[in-house]
């Protein structure tokens, strides 16, 4: 059965949902992507009226500020305000804050980043992009390169198989033994993300995926100085420096139109099992 979608808000990826849900021959209506969709926007009284609503990952790009271009952002419980509780209204990695928000104006947020098979999509794009981010950067070959993947979870892990596909040699930290024993596992050289200090001086790239502080300025001293940082968290883990690239959203700004097939299916997956149909 088709829809009506609003898609209210996010970077080029949303652009691309839009024009995927389309061509699947739903009606859509868009606001806050007229960046990347000139002349196709509606108002946001009529985006919000949609059968479902679709909110953008991240939700927020400020507090309680709706992630979207400059000019059309909305503080979110505006937004919500907007909303009927009989919308099936989804959004990405959504905060506690703004779940209440919902919560408070009668509204079902359904986090559609909880999705194993869209998080995991998001993670292979978000490692073949920091390799591209680091690539265009150095000026020399990750092939025989020491590289350091701060974090093992699922970026970590798929990042670090790539740069070990590369011929890079691969150290990954964690904190859990369960974790470092799976470094080992893999074949890459495990270290404790608590306990860097005295083991960075010999990486040309460090990669960090953990969305809290780990490099302070002690610590990015010890690098060499040709070493590059990607910091590819959402918050930043990595202290600010020159050889330091805050890369995030990167299937969003390198990989949109991947991105926003994964999105659609797992929209697509939340709506059927919503309904009882077998996937």
């Amino acid at each position: 059965m088709k829809k009506t979608f609003g898609v209210i808000g996010g970077d080029r990826r949303q652009a691309e949902l839009a024009r995927l849900l389309r061509e699947d021959g739903n009606t859509v209506l868009t606001y806050g992507l007229d960046r990347w969709k000139p002349g196709g926007e509606r108002s946001l009284e009529e985006a919000a009226s949609a059968d479902a609503v679709i909110l953008p990952l991240p939700l927020c790009k400020g507090d309680g500020v709706l992630n979207c271009e400059e000019g059309s952002a909305v503080p979110t419980l505006d937004l919500f305000r907007r909303l009927r509780h009989q919308q099936r209204i989804l959004a990405g990695q959504v905060r506690p804050a703004q779940q209440r928000e919902a919560e408070s104006c009668g509204l079902v947020l359904e986090d559609y980043f909880l999705r194993e098979e869209l998080a995991v999509s998001n993670a292979a794009a978000t490692a073949e992009g920091a390799i591209q981010v680091a690539m265009e950067r150095m000026d020399a070959a990750l092939l025989g390169a020491d590289c350091l993947v701060i974090g093992f979870g699922r970026i970590g892990k798929l990042l670090s198989h790539r740069l070990h596909g590369l011929g890079a040699r691969v150290t990954a930290t964690a904190r859990k033994p369960e974790d470092l024993a799976w470094v080992r596992a893999y074949g890459y050289t495990p270290l404790e993300t608590g306990r860097l200090e005295g083991h960075l001086s010999s990486f040309r790239a460090v990669f960090n995926t953990v969305p809290s502080s780990v490099l302070g300025r002690p610590l990015l001293a010890q690098l060499p100085l040709d070493c590059l940082c990607v910091d590819l968290a959402s918050v930043r883990g990595i202290e600010p420096a020159e050889n330091v690239v805050w890369a995030r959203s990167l299937p969003g700004r390198l990989t949109p139109r991947t991105a926003a097939a994964a999105i659609r299916d797992a929209v697509y997956y939340i709506l059927l099992e919503e309904r009882g149909d077998p996937a």
